[in-house]
């Protein structure tokens, strides 16, 4: 019966049937564009200095829920949200410490950075804007309602950083059942690093950032619920291949892309049936997606 029956629908759709499970061509793949999860990069990155509290508020005053950042450790123990190993080109670390070439977060104190400008280089109306701590980043996202899409930063760098995020997320009450249900993600480029994650608190959402070989994929469906590659990496066939498999959570693997600043690129990885859009333009690719 259930042979016949995908037979059928496989006749009408032109579909590809694996046993019962019906997939969509890459020729048919169709996202349904209000479901596509828009992630502000870094905050609105496009138009705050990234990874700061001035970027995680623009966002929210675009009407975007979800801000995407990225956690490293300093020298003295101390949880900080920026993107690069090193301070120098999103702050005055040089001319503040000309002597400490080559400015690496790790090599700082939590003090020092407090004391460095993080927001001049995007513009002199951000004159003044820090690096902010891991809690002061949550206690924003929470004031303003939103959700986060974390990123564990080179994790290689600082051993043990994924249970010291754990515990200051559970301090900051962001590993109660709503938070983890419905407003966490946790990603990381290191494989390692998502699954320690998914081994401490099996009930967080993970992600691995890469594109994974499809033969490798069931291995990362194990600790993964999402593979969130480069858009520049994908096609409509790999974007089925990750829906096919079930994540630890037993619902199917998703897909979120990054970093798409424009209306093409928008269109195109939408047109994948991607289920998010990583973006430093966040408005940009809304007003594709409506489009």
């Amino acid at each position: 019966m259930y042979a016949r029956a995908a037979a059928a629908l496989a006749s009408v759709t032109g579909s590809v049937v694996i046993g019962v499970l019906v997939l969509p061509t890459a020729a048919q793949a169709a996202p349904a564009h209000d479901r596509t999860v828009v992630v502000a990069h870094r905050g609105a990155s496009a138009y705050a200095p990234e990874n700061t509290l001035e970027a995680v508020d623009k966002a929210d005053d675009l009407g975007f829920a979800w801000v995407e950042n990225d956690v490293q450790r300093t020298k003295d123990g101390a949880l900080v949200i920026i993107h690069d190993t090193t301070l120098a080109r999103t702050t005055n670390v040089e001319q503040l410490f000309p002597d400490r070439a080559p400015w690496n977060v790790k090599d700082f104190t939590a003090a020092e950075i407090a004391t460095l400008d993080a927001g001049s280089w995007k513009g002199a109306e951000f004159a003044g804007a820090r690096i902010p701590t891991l809690h002061q980043y949550l206690d924003r996202v929470e004031d303003n309602h939103q959700k986060l899409l974390m990123e564990i930063k080179a994790p290689e760098l600082y051993p043990g950083i994924e249970d010291q995020i754990l515990r200051q997320l559970g301090r900051d009450g962001w590993l109660k059942n709503g938070h983890v249900k419905h407003r966490l993600v946790i990603q990381s480029f290191s494989a390692d690093s998502v699954r320690t994650v998914h081994e401490r608190r099996s009930d967080i959402t993970t992600g691995f950032l890469g594109t994974p070989a499809v033969a490798d994929l069931p291995a990362y469906a194990a600790f993964a619920d999402q593979i969130n590659p480069s858009h520049t990496t994908i096609s409509a066939d790999y974007v089925n291949a990750v829906h096919a498999l079930k994540g630890p959570h037993g619902k199917p693997l998703e897909v979120h892309t990054w970093t798409v600043n424009d209306a093409v690129n928008t269109q195109r990885v939408a047109g994948l049936g991607v289920d998010g859009i990583i973006t430093n333009n966040p408005d940009v690719v809304r007003a594709a997606l409506a489009g």
